[in-house]
């Protein structure tokens, strides 16, 4: 069934977002994440899981269950496939990874946009939980249009074509850029430059010249108190925390507490 997006609500509202990642494919993981109230979405990272069509539709349904809106980051080697599939089960934004250039900023476009003459987008009408309710396409058509678009900026050869991306990309509706800073590292030869000082520059950059563009710079942080830096330079979304990290670091907390509190017995 059709629901309202309130991620493209808060966005339209200028407030800030804030979402957590989960890789795990357990249906309960959004429920709890929902259940919290803390969260304004949950972003499935699909990009590192194994899952297939059935579970996104059970992680759609679970969010919903939560009032959690949820996002999909796809593989760029499928995305097209496994986003269109994603939007059919509920999902309500999509972040695509590894945009190099102008045309993936399209191709992009084209796989969450509807096929009507001003969108110009490869989805047509598909009877999948949107339509489940009733086969009212007015309300799947707006829908469609009110999903969140996303687009990574983490490879070196973006960033050398950054103005015209941004340029395309304010065009085409994007909505948020996320900067990656490993896949940036990996792209420049130098997997370790994404823990050093030096990566600044270029995150400023992306950050600085996104919203230069209008368009909403995101950042993943895994603790809270690295948000002020961010903020201070204008970021006003960001996505904290994976969940197989706050697992570990709990456990390892957990276990680690009790393991000294033990030592004396």
């Amino acid at each position: 069934m059709v629901q309202d997006n309130s991620l493209r609500t808060l966005l339209d509202a200028d407030k800030p977002t804030l979402g957590t990642h989960f890789m795990f494919t357990d249906p309960d993981i959004p429920e709890l994440i929902g259940d919290t109230g803390c969260f304004d979405y949950g972003e499935f990272t699909a990009e590192y899981s194994a899952f297939d069509m059935p579970l996104l539709y059970n992680l759609a349904r679970a969010g919903q269950c939560g009032n959690l809106p949820l996002m999909i980051k796809p593989d760029q080697e499928n995305q097209g496939f496994i986003t269109q599939a994603a939007l059919g089960a509920g999902f309500k934004a999509v972040l695509f990874t590894d945009i190099r250039s102008v045309e993936d900023v399209d191709i992009a476009h084209r796989i969450i946009r509807p096929d009507t003459p001003d969108e110009q987008g490869f989805m047509g009408v598909k009877l999948r939980r949107p339509a489940l309710s009733s086969y009212d396409t007015r309300a799947y058509l707006t829908d469609l249009q009110s999903v969140v678009f996303c687009i990574m900026l983490e490879k070196a050869v973006a960033l050398e074509n950054l103005d015209p991306i941004l340029e395309q990309a304010r065009t085409k509706g994007v909505d948020m850029t996320q900067w990656g800073p490993a896949d940036f590292s990996f792209s420049m030869g130098d997997p370790g430059l994404q823990r050093s000082p030096e990566i600044r520059v270029y995150e400023e950059k992306v950050i600085a010249k996104s919203l230069e563009y209008g368009i909403h710079p995101r950042i993943e942080i895994g603790a809270v108190e690295q948000a002020k830096r961010y903020m201070d330079l204008g970021v006003r979304h960001f996505c904290l925390g994976w969940d197989r990290f706050i697992l570990r670091q709990q456990l390892a907390q957990l276990g680690a507490d009790m393991r000294k509190l033990t030592e004396s017995l």
